[in-house]
């Protein structure tokens, strides 16, 4: 098995705005790059929705080296029911911790030196209240599971990840690719896992000549491939190979092949201009409010 790498966690969004100022502002990441699409994804990277969409990458820097967020924004969804699949993401920045507090954004200390504060849209972060470090800052992705034991079995011998740390008293385990590299936390929620419909994915990227292997791997093992091997194009950039699996309590997990992702995710510079434009031209919720109407809930 080649060298593999954690690349981003999407979250579907309701309020773009929002959402915009909490990454940008809060936690002080910024827009890597900002694409607008007509219809749904062939790999339902939008979720299960056939209509005019928006995906924004965000990070502390380019995905070459850095674990970002991929917000998805379905034009006339305003919200999304959470579950208990996502728990959290773990960051190391006492810079969003002090901007939280200047914004007057809902903060509270968990543990000693660790604040939890959510997104919009009710997505957990835990803030470690330390200076950012040079490389990621960028530590953990929590996700709920019913069992254990199962879960570690798939991630670490089907998927390959390293055992990094294992406690079986508070039922979590914690997996990765490397020692440089945000890593997976998997915690148990003392029953069956619900995605709701704010359901999220978590991608990695291997070697191109790998995502057949993968493939034929989850069919062996009779393991769920929500998407069997795809293209996937983007208009202008590079067309990238993708595989959709679902871990054993349907946590879907995207593997693409690292050289055309690499070529897909470089910075743009016009991010953060194309997201501002975007929402300023979206007018939904100026219309629905016209209407007397609220956009649809998921």
């Amino acid at each position: 098995m080649g060298a593999r790498r954690a690349l981003h966690f999407v979250f579907k969004v309701g309020d773009r705005p929002r959402t915009a100022r909490f990454y940008r502002q809060l936690l002080g990441m910024s827009v890597l790059r900002h694409e607008e699409f007509e219809e749904g994804c062939k790999a339902s990277c939008n979720g299960p929705y056939d209509g005019k969409w928006s995906k924004t990458m965000v990070g502390y820097g380019p995905e070459d080296n850095h674990f970002v967020a991929e917000l998805t924004y379905n034009y006339g969804i305003g919200e999304y029911r959470l579950g208990n699949d996502f728990l959290g993401i773990t960051l190391v920045s006492s810079q969003a911790v002090s901007n939280a507090k200047e914004m007057g954004w809902p903060l509270k200390e968990v543990t000693a030196g660790v604040f939890e504060t959510e997104a919009p849209g009710g997505y957990k972060f835990y803030l470690e209240d330390k200076e950012q470090l040079k490389q990621d800052p960028v530590l953990k992705v929590t996700l709920g599971v019913s069992n254990l034991h199962k879960s570690i079995s798939y991630w670490s011998d089907l998927l390959g990840m390293k055992i990094y740390e294992k406690d079986e008293e508070k039922q979590r385990a914690l997996l990765g690719y490397a020692d440089n590299q945000c890593k997976l936390e998997l915690k148990t929620v003392g029953g069956a896992v619900d995605h709701g419909t704010a359901f999220g994915r978590i991608a990695f990227s291997c070697a191109k000549e790998e995502l057949p292997n993968i493939e034929a791997l989850m069919k062996k093992e009779n393991q769920k491939i929500l998407t069997p091997l795809v293209s996937l194009d983007t208009p202008g950039k590079a067309t990238v190979q993708v595989i959709i699996l679902a871990d054993p309590d349907g946590h879907e997990i995207c593997f693409v092949g690292d050289e055309a992702f690499r070529d897909l995710s470089k910075v743009d510079p016009n991010g953060d201009k194309l997201l501002n434009d975007a929402m300023e031209a979206d007018k939904s919720d100026s219309w629905f409010a016209a209407q007397k109407k609220k956009k649809a809930s998921a």
